[in-house]
């Protein structure tokens, strides 16, 4: 147990930080939600993740995703990947640059518990809520998260006993609703708190 760990279980303590290790954690998606969602559960605890994306970091993705002005051409899951190792140098990140598609997707994430949908597109996210929405593995999705203000409209809505939605329904990403910082920070923090809720139980 590192320096981090040791300061955390003092918050959570030893049995609940046993938990949130003993969960493995996939994330499709490294973008604003992926991004944003995986540095909250490294924070939480969790140290066992497999992200997977196949884009680049652009200068247009820094105004809302867990990226530095240096990085900016980089892989981003391996640049995330580096990221969260300056949060927790103990954990085991998987960081896979690669396109979902549904010949491959069961081997990114049929080992993992728990898995976090993050993609802008409809059709990405359509692909891991097909996938896995009847499996009873947790999975977290998110829809509407653009725009700013109304950020008491991002909810979340229980779908099924292992389907959960964040977002608004509405704010859809257009020319005049961009995405920004927080909303888009506000979403993924809910995706996080989703899952640690589901590893620890209701109760704090």
């Amino acid at each position: 147990m590192n320096n981090f760990e040791e300061a955390l279980a003092k918050y959570i303590g030893l049995d609940s930080l046993a938990k949130i290790q003993g969960v493995k954690i996939g994330i499709a998606g490294a973008g604003g939600l992926g991004s944003n969602c995986a540095f909250n559960l490294v924070r939480s605890g969790f140290k066992h993740i497999t992200i997977v994306d196949y884009d680049n970091i652009e200068f247009s993705n820094l105004n809302r995703q867990f990226y530095f002005l240096d990085q900016v051409g980089k892989t981003k899951v391996l640049a995330l990947k580096e990221n969260l190792l300056r949060i927790n140098p103990n954990i085991d990140i998987t960081a896979v640059c690669a396109k979902i598609i549904s010949e491959n997707i069961h081997s990114f994430f049929d080992d993992c518990d728990i898995i976090v949908e993050a993609f802008d597109r409809v059709e990405f996210k359509k692909l891991i809520i097909e996938a896995y929405l009847s499996s009873p593995k947790l999975l977290v999705a998110a829809s509407g998260l653009a725009g700013w203000g109304n950020s008491d409209k991002i909810t979340v809505k229980k779908i099924n006993t292992t389907f959960y939605l964040v977002g608004d329904d509405i704010s859809e990403v257009s020319a005049n609703c961009p995405p920004m910082s927080p909303r888009v920070n506000i979403t993924a923090a809910k995706q996080a708190d989703i899952v640690l809720e589901w590893v620890l139980g209701k109760t704090s």
